[in-house]
Order: C-alpha cells, then sequence, then structure tokens
C-alpha cells in the first residue's frame, strides 16, 4: 500500500491527522473495510429470511 493510498483511505473515513497519532496501520484498514461492508450490508440484505430459506438451509 502506498501512503497516498492510505492517506484517500483516511479521508474517506474520516480519519485526521490527529487521530493518526492513536491508530496503527492494521486498525485503519479494518475500519476502512468494515466501512465498505456497511455499504454493501444496507444494498445486500435487503430481506428477513423466513421459515422456509431456514428449511431450505
Amino acid at each position: 500500500m502506498t501512503t497516498a493510498l492510505f492517506m484517500l483511505r483516511c479521508v474517506q473515513i474520516g480519519l485526521s491527522i490527529r487521530d493518526l497519532d492513536l491508530l496503527t496501520i492494521g486498525m485503519v484498514n479494518e475500519m476502512f473495510i468494515e466501512n465498505q461492508n456497511d455499504d454493501v450490508a444496507d444494498k445486500a440484505y435487503h430481506r428477513v429470511a423466513t421459515q422456509q430459506d431456514f428449511d431450505v438451509f
């Protein structure tokens, strides 16, 4: 990962330079991944499973 990509990810999740004093690169990456997962979850899981779905499973 380049410095530019790292800084872009920080800006995308709303982190400031001051916040980076308290976080590791791994923590920033995990925050970015979770943020992306939240965006997908809102679109992908639009229906609640029914009893029939559980029976098929």
